[in-house]
């Protein structure tokens, strides 16, 4: 291996949008240290286009219209081990295309920020000694993530951590690092003036996110529910949900305290602006309010890792769930009228919160594998 200019290969899928934010943050970081040969790969895109297309439209929908079904199978499926069959054949889609392209690449080092994990299998037919990593984009563990085989794995929280090793993975192969996150999070942001000046400073922001697709139900209830005790301004992010984006312009328009937003890159600087946040319990987006350090209030979470990772906040004492506008609009107001519940809520969000992720897996993959110390362990282990 090259110790300098090492290239690394990031699989990812475009399930939702995290997983894609989570590569972008590494590939990022790895740029930021000199490192500029990264290939940055959606295998099932790539491998089974069409095949990607249908169970995209499938995982959108089932949030929609089938949330309990979607959350069902999920969890059936939680504790799965890497050797049944099931995963195995999901293991396995796309590794003749993986094969050709690391054969053609020649990376020395392939990171997971999502759990399609035809590598272990295929070093295994092969022979081949990469290195693999794993970066676990949610509060929650799904059995898709953990393989023998792997020889890293970066978690959100130390709780993660222990259940992974409760699967059989030792504890110096996890790293409790939290969720790689863009470089606008954790630094001192400066929020464009347009943005300021549409705010009233006298009035609670509430940033109200959608989601990357808009599936979040219930927005015109919250808006309406929120802005009625005149105590509030919202910022709502639709997503690429054009349709909501346009029935909210309709309901809302001329009103001061409604300001609608697409889909929007800044998130770290409306993140800055605001009071607390309302939104669906993806990993990276709880991440991003963590380390931005706003309170969270988890709006109808869907059945599956969403919901699972509402549960894991709420049980810190940092997420409040709901399930209609009465009853979030009621949390967020008893939030502001408790000094005491303010000042504990932001204590848990310190002892959670990690601005540092994506520099700590970084540098500990640099370290690990990149330095002549690191790569000569590695070697003696296989």
């Amino acid at each position: 291996m090259d110790m300098k200019k090492p290239k690394i290969m990031i699989l990812y899928a475009s399930y939702g949008d995290g997983h894609y934010q989570a590569t972008k943050a590494i590939e990022t970081c790895f740029h930021s240290r000199g490192i500029s040969n990264i290939i940055v790969l959606d295998l099932m895109a790539e491998a089974h286009p069409f095949l990607n297309e249908l169970t995209k439209f499938v995982y959108i929908q089932s949030f929609k219209t089938l949330p309990s079904v979607y959350g069902w199978v999920y969890n059936i499926t939680k504790d799965m081990r890497p050797d049944t069959s099931v995963l195995r054949m999901i293991n396995s889609m796309g590794m003749r295309m993986l094969k050709e392209i690391i054969a053609k690449e020649e990376p020395d080092l392939i990171i997971h920020t999502f759990p399609q994990l035809a590598m272990p299998k295929l070093t295994k037919k092969t022979g081949l000694t990469l290195p693999l990593v794993n970066v676990v984009t949610d509060f929650d563990l799904h059995g898709r993530w953990v393989h023998p085989n792997v020889d890293r794995y970066y978690v959100a929280t130390e709780d993660l951590k222990i259940e992974i090793i409760e699967r059989g993975i030792s504890s110096d192969r996890i790293v409790a690092s939290g969720i790689p996150l863009g470089y606008d999070f954790g630094k001192p942001t400066t929020p464009h003036s347009d943005l300021l000046n549409k705010l009233n400073p006298t009035k609670k922001t509430v940033l109200l996110m959608a989601g990357a697709y808009g599936v979040v139900q219930g927005l015109r209830d919250i808006c309406k529910s929120l802005i009625s005790s005149q105590r509030h301004q919202v910022l709502v992010v639709c997503g690429r949900n054009q349709e909501l984006f346009r029935g909210l312009h309709n309901m809302f328009e001329g009103c001061p305290d409604i300001h609608l937003y697409g889909y929007v890159n800044e998130v770290a600087q409306m993140m800055g602006v605001s009071d607390c946040i309302i939104t669906k319990p993806g990993g990276i987006t709880l991440s991003e309010a963590l380390v931005s350090r706003l309170p969270l209030f988890l709006y109808r979470p869907v059945p599956g890792q969403e919901l699972n990772n509402a549960l894991y906040l709420k049980r810190k004492g940092i997420a409040n769930i709901a399930y209609n506008a009465k009853q979030l609009t009621e949390q967020i107001e008893a939030l502001w009228d408790n000094e005491d519940m303010i000042t504990n809520l932001q204590i848990e969000i310190e002892n959670l919160r990690k601005p540092e992720a994506t520099e700590v897996i970084v540098n500990d993959i640099l370290e690990q594998w990149f330095t002549p110390a690191g790569a000569s362990a590695f070697s003696a282990t296989q």
